[in-house]
């Protein structure tokens, strides 16, 4: 395991990756290195026919396309680094295709459903008060659950929140009227009673330290299971609504762009689907010629 440990230090270190980054990272190789293990593969020599065997276990194990694509990537920026650091000459890599991507469209709240879920919390203690404000960031702002638990009560400023996304690139994302009531509540109420620490993060669990993400997700499934909202929850379909919703409403495409923290227009546009068939939908329900 010389070699992955050394990688992860790279991308720990010098790359700056996340903490849940580097974990995938570290999952798609050890399991790459079991594989070369059972098989008494050198991982320095590595042939075509080997990686394409690995493929196949893959597609036994009835692997999606976009989970075969995501390990190919670990796999090449691994082998890359090698070739960087001359252990190896050729990425072996390089010449196997990445298998097409199934198409889906993103999954997202209906504004009914939201508010029956804003409503479901009780705001009276402090829990209460930071979930239902987990609950109005994430659909206020559109952050990463992973730029949601790294916000610190310094980054707040009035209907402004600097949050850190992918890359360590800094943005400033903002809130409504809604989410900043709740949040001068927690504020002023319920933070005070969880920050027994004196920690800087906004978000904190009931012993005072700082939210994980596996914590935000379980909250959010709490959340939906006091509701009758029949879908399954997480921080990423919150992001997703907001998208949605603001295209809806007629946002233009690139002020999402910005606001998701989005490098590319391609990564938006998927939302444009999403609200192109909800016009099909008006169009033909509203129409008086659209249907005899």
């Amino acid at each position: 395991m010389k070699y992955l440990e050394e990688y992860l230090k790279y991308l720990r270190y010098q790359k700056n990756y996340s903490e849940e980054t580097i974990n995938s990272y570290e999952e798609d190789l050890v399991e790459f290195f079991e594989f070369l293990d059972n098989h008494n593969i050198d991982v320095l020599k590595i042939k075509y026919e080997n990686i394409r065997e690995f493929l196949k276990g893959l597609d036994e194990k009835k692997n999606k396309a976009t989970t075969v694509s995501r390990k190919l990537s670990s796999l090449r920026g691994f082998y890359k680094f090698l070739i960087n650091k001359d252990y190896i000459e050729v990425n072996p890599f390089t010449l196997i295709k990445t298998p097409r991507k199934e198409k889906k469209l993103p999954r997202f709240f209906y504004y009914n459903e939201l508010e029956e879920m804003f409503d479901s919390i009780d705001i009276s203690n402090a829990l209460g008060q930071r979930n239902r404000l987990i609950l109005e960031v994430l659909y206020a702002s559109g952050v990463r659950v992973s730029e949601l638990v790294n916000i610190k009560v310094k980054d707040i400023n009035d209907e402004e929140i600097k949050v850190l996304g992918k890359g360590n690139k800094e943005r400033i994302t903002r809130i409504g009227d809604y989410a900043r009531e709740v949040l001068d509540l927690y504020l002023s109420d319920g933070y005070k009673e969880l920050n027994r620490k004196n920690s800087e993060y906004l978000f904190l669990n009931k012993d005072g330290d700082q939210l994980t993400t596996r914590g935000i997700r379980y909250i959010l499934d709490q959340v939906i299971k006091n509701t009758n909202v029949n879908k399954k929850i997480s921080p990423h379909m919150l992001r997703h609504s907001f998208a949605t919703h603001l295209l809806n409403e007629g946002c233009d495409i690139l002020s999402v762009q910005e606001l998701l923290g989005h490098e590319s227009l391609t990564a938006t546009a998927i939302y444009t689907h999403v609200t192109t068939d909800r016009l099909k939908d008006v169009y033909f329900k509203t129409h008086p010629r659209a249907r005899k």
